[in-house]
């Protein structure tokens, strides 16, 4: 995997917790950008170019159903497979999170494990996803 397939952005309001996935992604390899609230990640989208995005939903300034929402209208580059990791846990959460596009939901509280497996299968090429699906 090669240096901008590991770069993931990370969007909660919950500075403790930023700090705690970034550091467990950095030390499983991975480049770790931050963003503190849903309008910051939107803007701080066409500078990283992640491979991929853990996207808290309740956030001030736009909640993470407005930044998928707001994603599904960007350029196609600039959409990001996504993980959403929240505390709602609902399944009509789940449910709106998957129909605007995001590829996963994690709840909180996580196992860091579990965090890093459903990062990998983020970022893994799609011609990878295509042959673990058959």
């Amino acid at each position: 995997m090669d240096r901008a397939q590991k770069r993931i952005l990370v969007a909660d309001d919950d500075p403790s917790l930023l700090d705690l996935i970034s550091t467990r992604l950095d030390l499983a390899g991975y480049h770790c950008f931050v963003a503190r609230d849903g309008l910051e990640c939107l803007e701080r989208l066409p500078e990283v170019r992640p491979a991929a995005l853990v996207l808290d939903i309740n956030m001030p300034r736009k909640d993470g159903f407005e930044v998928l929402a707001q994603m599904r209208r960007m350029a196609s580059h600039l959409r990001v497979p996504t993980l959403i990791l929240s505390a709602r846990n609902r399944p009509d959460d789940v449910r709106d999170a998957l129909a605007l596009g995001a590829r996963d939901y994690l709840a909180k509280p996580f196992k860091s494990e579990l965090l890093l497996a459903r990062v990998a299968r983020l970022v893994r090429p799609a011609r990878e996803r295509e042959a673990s699906a058959l």
